[in-house]
């Protein structure tokens, strides 16, 4: 998946000049968190967030515009030359960047104009949507060897039941770096004959594991 196809292609901006007030009103009236701040030919200038306000404000609790703070030009306060990325940038690389830089959101540029933007709540819509969690389903954890050709094994099974793998994610065994974890979510609300071939062809399944239940 590439950025272009979960950024927000139309993105509320400002101009340097424009006032810290402004900038306030407009992320309150359209609910962000985040603007770009671009000259007339649409490059990327700065970014300025809501976290930049509240931390140019003299008080945490002042909420008026009663601070020099608000007449100033966004150009004062502003993340000058920030990170952006490209539409054509693949969205694990996005994701990479977000959590090595600790920013919020990435301007996208192309041919040196700014073509959208994206946040960390994009960020996390897109991973929901990736795991499947918005339809029903169940999770199923397994403890596999790291070999190759498990995953066929695994999911000959859950064909043979006849069920629709909605998604598969791998993370390392904290326990054994010679092992994977497989987070499997398939689209049934009741996977205990699943689990039950599974454990009978040797497969740890971690979850669900529920005391007092018998799978």
């Amino acid at each position: 998946m590439i950025v272009e196809e979960i950024m927000n292609e139309e993105p509320y901006t400002l101009a340097p000049t424009n006032t810290v007030l402004e900038a306030l009103k407009l992320m309150r009236e359209k609910k962000v968190r985040h603007l770009p701040v671009v000259d007339e030919d649409h490059h990327v200038l700065g970014v300025i967030t809501e976290r930049d306000i509240k931390e140019a404000l003299p008080s945490s609790l002042q909420d008026e515009p009663n601070s020099a703070v608000f007449n100033a030009a966004v150009e004062e306060i502003m993340v000058k030359n920030p990170l952006v990325g490209h539409p054509l940038d693949f969205v694990e690389e996005v994701a990479l960047t977000f959590y090595e830089s600790k920013v919020g959101c990435l301007p996208i540029v192309s041919g040196g104009k700014l073509v959208g933007i994206v946040t960390t709540t994009d960020l996390l819509y897109t991973y929901i949507e990736l795991t499947g969690a918005t339809e029903p389903g169940s999770k199923i954890e397994i403890r596999v060897s790291d070999t190759p050709g498990i995953l066929f094994e695994i999911t000959k099974i859950f064909n043979a039941h006849h069920a629709n793998v909605q998604s598969v994610l791998v993370y390392p065994d904290s326990e054994n770096t010679q092992n994977k974890i497989l987070s499997v979510r398939v689209k049934t609300l009741n996977p205990l004959a699943m689990i039950e071939d599974l454990r009978k062809k040797g497969f740890d399944v971690l979850w669900p594991n529920l005391p007092g239940v018998s799978l």
